[in-house]
């Protein structure tokens, strides 16, 4: 199994629940993190990743961490002062469309937004609500294009757009893809060559429904408009995620691997949750497991079931720990607080 990662956690996208992931993994086998400076949850996002920005690097110590995944812009040479060079590079990609509804709902205080009461009047003229100066603009235009260290404001020339993508193709050995979030899985357990139980997950950080709407075609081609960089982003890594399905894995066997792995992650809502799944954050009993609340999103969490044997309890709760809580757990795990 690989052990030496780099996921860039590109924001809603389901990147927490990847995350989730990572951490149970690298819990598991006692791996290394690359933690943020005095146990933050990001590294200086927004701005470029700087080695410096890690938790316990030191220019003069060759130390290197096994897993780089919290919030980061990336920046290539940077990051390689923290991972061995071996570490395998991926991140998750969602459609822009529905990445910028997310974001309009989740990043409502950002600059760009706050003064406006739908996507539909921010497109309707996006110069007068959006500011390229602004310090949290990338909230608000080709959020993934800035994630991955670019300018989300430079010009969408045919040239341009592909010096972006071979650039990210020389950094990334794949991309995942949300929409098919369980054939990503299948396919991210067969480049990492992990086991199953490995990469089964409940959906974290996700909102309540109530908070969604569909949006009329117009809007949509208006944002793919508006997020032309990242709109070019996706359909290029979605197009290379099938062929790299059909070339590593092949249909008829991704069938059978992603039917395995929701038969599994079946077996174990039943086996770990209460009632059927995700609950709103109201009726969420263990405050423990409360997931951080944003903007103007719900986002849903879980309650475990009561009585539960020690080990299979363990392995529950890490399955449903929200993101902030895992990370602090762990950072307090690599970083034990020293005796007073």
């Amino acid at each position: 199994p690989k052990t030496d990662i780099v996921f860039l956690k590109v924001h809603k996208s389901a990147s927490s629940t990847v995350m989730n992931i990572l951490f149970r993994f690298g819990e598991t086998h006692n791996l290394t993190f690359a933690f943020p400076q005095g146990g933050g949850f990001q590294l200086y996002y927004p701005h470029h990743f700087l080695a410096k920005f890690v938790q316990g690097f030191s220019p003069l110590s060759p130390r290197r961490f096994n897993i780089l995944c919290h919030h980061m812009r990336f920046l290539q040479p940077e990051v390689q002062k923290v991972v061995p060079s071996s570490a395998i590079y991926f991140s998750i990609l969602r459609n822009p469309v529905q990445l910028m509804e997310s974001s309009f709902v989740y990043y409502k205080g950002a600059s760009a937004f706050s003064h406006v009461h739908s996507l539909e009047e921010f497109l309707s003229q996006p110069y007068r609500y959006y500011n390229p100066a602004s310090g949290d603009r990338h909230y608000a235009r080709n959020l993934m294009t800035f994630d991955f260290g670019f300018n989300p404001d430079g010009e969408a020339s045919p040239e341009r757009v592909q010096l972006m993508l071979k650039a990210i193709e020389a950094s990334f050995n794949f991309m995942l893809i949300s929409e098919y979030f369980d054939e990503s899985m299948v396919l991210l357990k067969e480049m990492l060559c992990w086991d199953l139980d490995s990469v089964v997950s409940f959906p974290l950080n996700t909102r309540d429904s109530s908070t969604k709407s569909p949006l009329p075609d117009s809007v949509v081609e208006k944002l793919k408009a508006w997020n032309k960089l990242d709109w070019e982003i996706y359909i290029h890594f979605n197009r290379t995620f099938w062929e790299r399905i059909d070339r590593d894995i092949g249909r008829e066997r991704m069938r059978r691997e992603v039917k395995a792995l929701r038969e599994r992650q079946a077996e174990l809502a039943r086996t770990c949750l209460q009632g059927t799944g995700s609950v709103a954050p109201k009726d969420i009993k263990d405050s423990s497991l409360k997931p951080l609340q944003h903007g103007g999103a719900r986002i849903l969490g879980y309650n475990l079931k009561q009585g539960l044997d020690q080990e299979l309890e363990r392995t529950c709760r890490r399955l449903v720990t929200p993101e902030l809580q895992y990370s602090s757990l762990l950072y307090k795990k690599q970083f034990p607080p020293l005796p007073p």
